[in-house]
């Protein structure tokens, strides 16, 4: 038996075009609309709108919560679920603020990786905690308190990690395929556990 995330994708995309149309009409920006992600949720543009918002909001708006823990997060969620989508595309955004490669998979085995800072190695227990059982115990807490930030930091940071676990799977229910000739897996092709 195979996974969600194997086969073709199960629900239908819009043309670009007309991912892009119904993007300008509902709010969905237009960095987002021919993604094919959005064209597969341009099928209920009212939800497209509210997932596009806070994307949005996480990736672009914010700007107390750093982004190369944020990254950290979204790439442990990738590697843990398998989420080819959510790993390629965010290994890019990874490279595109600075990280480097070494850091970026240090996430596959992160308790065994040298070079990650306490913060990184609070968020990353974080992930895993809510993972594995729904939520970030209270010496994880402290950690991410001590070495990450505020009430507010700490807010976003626990944001993150439901939106891209709820989009981790998102992607793989909905089976969603990478962007046309755009390789999966990078920098190895080693894909995750999920």
């Amino acid at each position: 038996m195979t996974g969600p995330a194997s086969g073709a994708p199960r629900i239908s995309m819009l043309s670009v075009d007309e991912a892009k149309a119904l993007g300008k009409s509902s709010g969905v920006p237009s960095t987002l609309a021919p993604l094919t992600v959005f064209r597969t949720l341009m099928r209920r543009p009212d939800l497209a709108h509210w997932v596009a918002g806070q994307l949005s909001a996480l990736l672009w708006k914010s700007n107390r919560f750093d982004p190369r823990l944020r990254e950290l997060i979204i790439m442990r969620i990738g590697w843990r679920t398998g989420a080819d989508y959510e790993w390629t595309s965010h290994w890019a955004v990874c490279l595109q603020i600075g990280m480097a490669e070494a850091e970026i998979l240090s996430v596959r085995d992160w308790r065994n990786a040298e070079g990650l800072d306490a913060a990184a190695r609070a968020v990353l227990a974080a992930t895993d905690e809510t993972m594995d059982g729904g939520g970030i115990s209270d010496e994880t807490w402290a950690l991410c308190r001590e070495h990450v930030g505020d009430d507010e930091i700490l807010i976003e940071m626990a944001l993150a990690i439901s939106n891209w676990r709820t989009f981790s799977e998102l992607l793989l229910n909905l089976r969603i395929p990478m962007e046309e000739g755009v390789e999966s897996w990078p920098p190895d092709g080693l894909a995750g556990p999920g």
